[in-house]
C-alpha cells in the first residue's frame, strides 16, 4: 500500500508509530520552579551524538489543561532534566507516569516512585532505574504543526554531563542487557522489552 500523510490510508489505525520501532522510552524526570519533582516518559527519545553525549526527547500534543506539557517548560525554564532508563520491572509504574497530573503534583509522590539525588543537576532521579543520565538543556525547538489549533511538537535536547550505571546492571564490564530488559514502544498500545541480543562483528571499509 501507499498512502500520504494527513490523507485517508484506509487502515483502522494509523500505521506511522508501528513503522519505526522499536523505540526506546526516555523516562524524563524533571523540577519546576517551586522545587516539584515531574516524571514522564517519552517514545520519541534517542541519543543524538556520542562525543560529547547529547539526548533527546520530543513532546507531542498537550498537558491535560491545554498548556505545554510539565517536561518541557520545566527543561525549558531550569535548563535541566534526568533520562531514566524504563525497563520491565518498572512497567507498571512507567505507564501511569504518562497520564496528564494536574501542574504542581509530583507524579514521584503519586505513584510511590522512589527516588535518588543527582550530583550535578537538581532533578532527582529514579531509584531502581539501571541506567540515568544527568542532562542540562542545550536546545529546544518547536517544530511546525499542522495547524494554528494544532497541538504543539517541541524537540529537547540535552547535553549529558553526567552518566549512573547499577553494579548489577554490569557484567563482566559490559551493560547486561538481557538482565535489564529495557522498555521499548512499538506502536498502538503494543510494547516490548529486549530480553536477548546477538553480536554481529562490524564488517569494515566497504568494498570498491
Amino acid at each position: 500500500m501507499f498512502y500520504k500523510p494527513g490523507e485517508p490510508h484506509g487502515l483502522p489505525h494509523n500505521p506511522l508509530i508501528s513503522c519505526v520501532v522499536p523505540r526506546p522510552i526516555g523516562w524524563i524526570s524533571t523540577l519546576d520552579t517551586q522545587g516539584v519533582s515531574n516524571l514522564a516518559p517519552f517514545s520519541l527519545f534517542n541519543l543524538v551524538r556520542y562525543d560529547p553525549p547529547v539526548v533527546m526527547f520530543s513532546a507531542n500534543g498537550r498537558h491535560g489543561d491545554g498548556g505545554i506539557k510539565d517536561s518541557v517548560v520545566n527543561a525549558r525554564t531550569t535548563g535541566e532534566f534526568v533520562y531514566n532508563m524504563a525497563t520491565w520491572d518498572a512497567r507498571q509504574a512507567c505507564n501511569e507516569s504518562s497520564a496528564s497530573f494536574d501542574r504542581g503534583v509530583s507524579e514521584f509522590e503519586a505513584l510511590n516512585v522512589e527516588t535518588l539525588p543527582s550530583k550535578l543537576v537538581r532533578p532527582r532521579r529514579v531509584k531502581n532505574s539501571p541506567v540515568q543520565f544527568e542532562c542540562k538543556t542545550s536546545l529546544v525547538i518547536e517544530l511546525p504543526s499542522s495547524g494554528p489549533a494544532s497541538a504543539p511538537n517541541t524537540i529537547v535536547f540535552g547535553d549529558v554531563v553526567g552518566i549512573h550505571i547499577a553494579d548489577w546492571a554490569l557484567k563482566d564490564g559490559i551493560i547486561d542487557i538481557p538482565a535489564i530488559r529495557p522498555l521499548a514502544r512499538m506502536g498502538y498500545l503494543d510494547f516490548t522489552s529486549v530480553d536477548s541480543v546477538f553480536p554481529m562483528p562490524p564488517i569494515g571499509a566497504a568494498k570498491v
